[in-house]
């Protein structure tokens, strides 16, 4: 079994780059999702088994969320009123999806990390609709939209097993059936995905998977990359990052795949 206070291949180059990677992650999180395709891997090559690094990574991104909600916040685009009722099923699956990932056996889990993370740059790649649905002018309630609630739950146990593309899934809820126009839709989806990750976080912290060091060094570059995201939300288009996030996910998935 991993001990958490066993050296793995931290050097300074590797902080330096793990806060570099998270700082494009923060970016591409806050814009819409995926960061994690990129982060886990990198924490998986620096030593940290696939249950471990898949803990641990949610230090980066529960960080990034509170920064990026706050942001939002602080400038008009955060829904309040229906976050509520937006968070419960998403918190629930959250906690079924955690509980899942830190009692699946280790040698289940890098693949099914790595399946999750290449099936979801294919669908970026093959389906690139799926960053930017066609987006209405007002948000439905909730009891109007009871397919949303099931998207929401889906979205939360998903988030709570691996993260990696939960934000796609949170944009297709929150865009594509409550019908929010994208600025406001990557607000509550931030919300949303520090909620589910504490959920999960908590689940993880219980198991004693998580590698504070790494991830918090890793939350220092999503925290900045956070900020970043929101300045250029209103005005960037995230179907701009398509090919970059395909491209590095599949890079960094095969090079983990390949790590002893």
């Amino acid at each position: 079994m991993f001990e958490l206070n066993s050296v793995y291949s931290l050097s300074p180059a590797f902080a330096a780059l793990l806060v570099l990677i998270g700082l494009v992650a923060g970016v591409i999180n806050t814009l819409a999702g995926g960061g994690s395709n990129l982060t886990l891997p990198a924490l998986m090559l620096m030593g940290l088994p696939a249950d471990v690094a898949n803990a641990t990574n949610r230090l980066g991104v529960l960080m990034q969320s509170l920064a990026a909600a706050k942001d939002f916040d602080r400038r008009g685009q955060l829904v309040r009123h229906d976050l509520w009722n937006i968070l419960k099923p998403t918190l629930l699956g959250s906690l079924l999806g955690a509980v899942i990932a830190a009692f699946a056996p280790s040698e289940w889990l890098k693949p099914a990390l790595l399946m999750a993370m290449v099936s979801m740059a294919l669908l970026i790649l093959i389906r690139p609709s799926i960053i930017a649905p066609p987006l209405g002018t007002e948000a439905l309630a909730m009891a109007d939209s009871p397919n949303s609630a099931w998207t929401l739950f889906f979205a939360g146990v998903y988030g709570g097993f691996v993260q990696a593309g939960v934000g796609f899934i949170l944009i297709a809820a929150l865009a594509g059936s409550l019908r929010y126009d994208l600025v406001k839709t990557n607000a509550i989806k931030m919300v949303c995905t520090a909620a589910l990750t504490m959920a999960a976080l908590a689940v993880f912290i219980w198991q004693g998977l998580v590698a504070w060091v790494p991830g918090m060094i890793l939350a220092v570059g999503t925290v900045v990359g956070a900020k970043i995201g929101v300045r250029i939300a209103i005005t960037a288009s995230p179907a701009g990052l398509k090919w970059f996030l395909f491209i590095m996910t599949v890079m960094a998935s095969a090079a983990a795949l390949l790590k002893d």
